[in-house]
């Protein structure tokens, strides 16, 4: 059996299928994607790349979980 390493940009896309087939939130989608693969939450918080965590920011903004930032409307 042939282990299958999990590189940031694999783990990026992954969570990103999870969070648009299940219409979840990406922390959600993380923490599905751990329990369901028995990874720690510590492991995943490695993999995750520049892409992905802004997108986490957003969402934490919007949900108001992080104070909002002023923005200049384009």
């Amino acid at each position: 059996m042939a282990l299958e390493v999990m590189t940031s940009s694999k783990f990026s896309h992954t969570i990103e299928e999870i969070a648009f087939e299940k219409k979840i939130p990406y922390m959600d989608a993380i923490v599905w994607y751990c329990e369901k693969n028995e990874v720690e939450i510590e492991v995943a918080a490695k993999l995750i790349n520049a892409v992905l965590k802004s997108k986490i920011e957003a969402e934490a903004q919007d949900l108001n979980f992080l104070p909002k930032v002023a923005k200049l409307p384009l």
